[in-house]
């Protein structure tokens, strides 16, 4: 990999990201970075010259804050996302400084010493958070960074509208204070024909004019594909980085970052009659062969996800439940003997998209992603 890491940051080794061996692991998880750096590209490109941040929560989305920022880094973005005042700690120290971090949820009580010492920016929620920020600023005898949150419409963080205004009225509310971005998030940015987008788009409007002047951010991942109305100062993408589609209901624009593959545990050859997995829920109806492959939901593939894996283009089916460390394959398809021990099958790559494999767990891109558990090899590419 290239000492090239961009902003000052520390060299990563591309193929560094896990202390599970190759030899060792049940399964090998690929991540791309030279995909992620493809898709902030393409993000920034619909930007109209608005600056674009990322978001790094949930370690990166499970595939490696570190990592990820260091690739990041190298398109030019110098704006970081997590959610937790830990997490922020933990890149601050994997990538030193020089780029602003701001943490989502804000800072619990008690912990502000311990984000200034770090360096963090907090993403203010409430009154009680910027009172206790601007306590910080005051004892620290200077102006210190924070955005400030305003709840648009989803109840989940930032300021009520009620205290907003409660708030513009209070002299030296802001004092100590350096406003680095207004900011808000979208609730119903994926379905882009939904009113609910455009309220909340002129509530922000409405709200962040009560307060001081200040760079403006409310686009995540799909609210950069609602129009440049949207875009604002600031867009901070997280799920599109990582190859989750931001538009679900039209082709992804975005480049897959991400190849799961697990080994074979081992292989099989049942009858008739047989019952496969816990509870036996299903019975051979002829001879069948079977492959048994080391992942399972202890790995984060969820139970109730009928699925398949595929090798060399053939659709293998799961077979009864999926179990902690296993899950059981109909091989049939395959020739005889075609498929061994120690083999890979793909269950996430070019045959299944992250999408697909949610879409048979009944869930989201983002979950599958932030549940893949930390025994596989992680191994990294195009950094």
């Amino acid at each position: 990999m290239s000492d090239d890491t961009g902003r000052g940051f520390p060299a990563h080794d591309a193929n560094s990201g896990s202390t599970v061996s190759e030899a060792a692991a049940g399964g090998i998880l690929t991540i791309d970075l030279g995909a992620i750096r493809e898709n902030y590209r393409r993000l920034k490109a619909r930007l109209s010259g608005a600056r674009c941040a990322g978001v790094l929560k949930a370690d990166g989305y499970g595939l490696g804050a570190a990592q990820v920022a260091s690739a990041l880094a190298k398109e030019g973005c110098d704006i970081f996302f997590v959610a937790l005042l830990g997490e922020g700690i933990a890149l601050r120290k994997a990538i030193g400084h020089g780029p602003d971090i701001f943490v989502l949820n804000g800072l619990p009580p008690g912990s502000e010493a311990e984000a200034l010492a770090a360096g963090l920016c907090p993403v203010i929620n409430s009154a009680v958070q910027l009172k206790a920020w601007r306590e910080t600023a005051r004892g620290a005898g200077r102006s210190l960074p924070a955005a400030i949150q305003v709840d648009s419409g989803m109840a989940r963080l930032g300021m009520a509208p009620a205290e907003v205004e409660t708030v513009a009225c209070e002299a030296g509310a802001f004092d100590g204070i350096d406003i680095r971005f207004v900011m808000s998030h979208l609730a119903r940015a994926d379905e882009p024909q939904q009113a609910a987008n455009e309220k909340q788009r002129l509530e922000f409007e409405r709200l962040r004019k009560l307060l001081p002047l200040a760079p403006a951010s409310l686009a995540n991942s799909s609210g950069i594909f609602l129009g440049p109305e949207y875009h604002y100062d600031l867009a901070r993408p997280g799920a599109a980085l990582y190859g989750v589609n931001p538009t679900p209901h039209a082709p992804n624009p975005m480049l897959p970052v991400i190849r799961l593959q697990a080994k074979v545990a081992q292989t099989r050859e049942i009858g008739a009659g047989t019952g496969i997995g816990y509870g036996h829920t299903h019975q051979a109806d002829g001879p069948l062969r079977l492959a048994t492959i080391s992942l399972g939901y202890g790995d984060g593939w969820h139970r109730r996800a009928a699925s398949a894996a595929w090798f060399e283009g053939v659709r293998l089916p799961f077979v009864g439940r999926v179990s902690m460390d296993s899950i059981i394959l109909d091989i049939s398809a395959l020739p005889a003997g075609r498929l061994g021990e120690g083999d890979l099958v793909e269950l996430i790559g070019p045959s299944q998209s992250v999408d697909d494999a949610a879409g048979h767990a009944g869930t989201i891109g983002y979950e599958v992603l932030t549940s893949l558990g930390a025994r596989f090899h992680r191994r990294y590419i195009g950094g």
